[in-house]
């Protein structure tokens, strides 16, 4: 195989032209075979985000990642709702409650997540305080899913590729593309996506990256407050992807039924804290992160074709919520979790 040409590569990037998807995959695929340098490494990613990533370029960076990946296979469409972080609010796990009320309501969750970042509690820590054990061994993970509608997938486990470049990373201190690439890299394959993005100019392109991988129904969303997350404090800002189709729309508070709120009301704290909050929300509890929570959970639901549209979807979130469904999908995940990571007799 010949050698990779870094030195045009980062010419183009630094006269701030841009790269097409086949280098960009070569490039990444680079790094997650550990041939890159950090210095090369560093001066890809800084360069990248100097002159602004294309969805061209992300597009091959993700096919070099899930090239890269562990992947499993689900029986059934499955549906996964992250955000990228970094919007250094310190609300609580939100997306992470919506997740278990879009499974309540009858989505098939396939949750890709990590540990915390840039706050104090990603999904894996409040996970985790929960009760869940997050890192299971793939088949497992995918037992659970099968077992309760929820699964978990530690993105440690599935991008083991990734620590070649988590030295540049931690030492640049700086968001680069890297923090935009995860939240499209489904290790079980989901074709329906509900993605919050902390950065409103990687929306358009993250949702275009989404419809280049060929999912079937996405959405990537942002509040005007800066939350990775679809806000009730404000407006949020969503584009929407559906049979190849990319529309984009601002929704309110009000259009979702709910009053606005505060972002106080939405600050959680470490991984207790949160699991606390997450429990309070699925048991009933009223309030601001009720709202913001069935807020969230529309998106992963229409995405899953439970309803045509948010209001309805609403709906569906807000009795998975007071049934009970979403508390009982959160206890079965602990119990079948806990059992799963047993032993080898634990798929029998």
């Amino acid at each position: 195989m010949a050698e990779f040409d870094w030195s045009t590569t980062l010419q183009t990037l630094i006269e701030r032209g841009s790269i097409d998807r086949a280098r960009a995959r070569a490039a990444m695929t680079e790094i997650m075979e550990g041939r890159a340098t950090d210095a090369q490494i560093a001066a890809f990613v800084v360069a990248l985000r100097a002159k602004g990533e294309t969805a061209e370029e992300m597009t091959g960076m993700v096919e070099a990642m899930m090239d890269a990946a562990v992947t499993v296979e689900i029986s059934r469409p499955v549906v996964d709702l992250v955000g990228t972080g970094g919007d250094r609010a310190g609300t609580f796990n939100i997306s992470t409650t919506a997740a278990f009320v879009a499974a309540g309501a009858g989505a098939v969750v396939a949750k890709h997540g990590n540990r915390a970042v840039s706050s104090r509690a990603g999904s894996a820590d409040v996970l985790e305080a929960l009760g869940v054990v997050v890192d299971l061994e793939p088949e497992a993970a995918v037992e659970l899913v099968e077992r309760t509608g929820f699964g978990f997938f530690f993105a440690p486990r599935y991008h083991p590729a990734m620590r070649h470049a988590a030295r540049v990373r931690r030492e640049l201190g700086i968001r680069s593309v890297f923090n935009f690439l995860g939240p499209l890299c489904n290790p079980a394959g989901a074709e329906r996506m509900a993605v919050g993005t902390s950065d409103p100019a990687m929306a358009e392109l993250m949702i275009r990256v989404l419809a280049e991988r060929g999912v079937d129904y996405g959405f990537v969303f942002y509040g005007e407050d800066g939350l990775d997350e679809l806000t009730t404090t404000g407006p949020s800002f969503i584009y929407r992807l559906r049979d190849g189709e990319i529309t984009h729309a601002e929704f309110t508070p009000e259009d979702f039924g709910v009053a606005r709120s505060s972002l106080e009301a939405l600050v959680g704290g470490d991984a207790e804290e949160n699991a606390a909050i997450t429990r309070a929300v699925l048991a009933g509890e009223r309030g601001p992160r009720r709202d913001v929570v069935l807020v969230n959970a529309t998106p992963a639901i229409v995405a899953a074709g439970l309803a045509e549209g948010f209001v309805p979807a609403m709906d569906l979130a807000a009795e998975s919520i007071d049934s009970g469904a979403a508390a009982e999908v959160l206890a079965r995940v602990v119990e079948e979790s806990r059992r799963l990571a047993d032993g080898p007799e634990r798929l029998r």
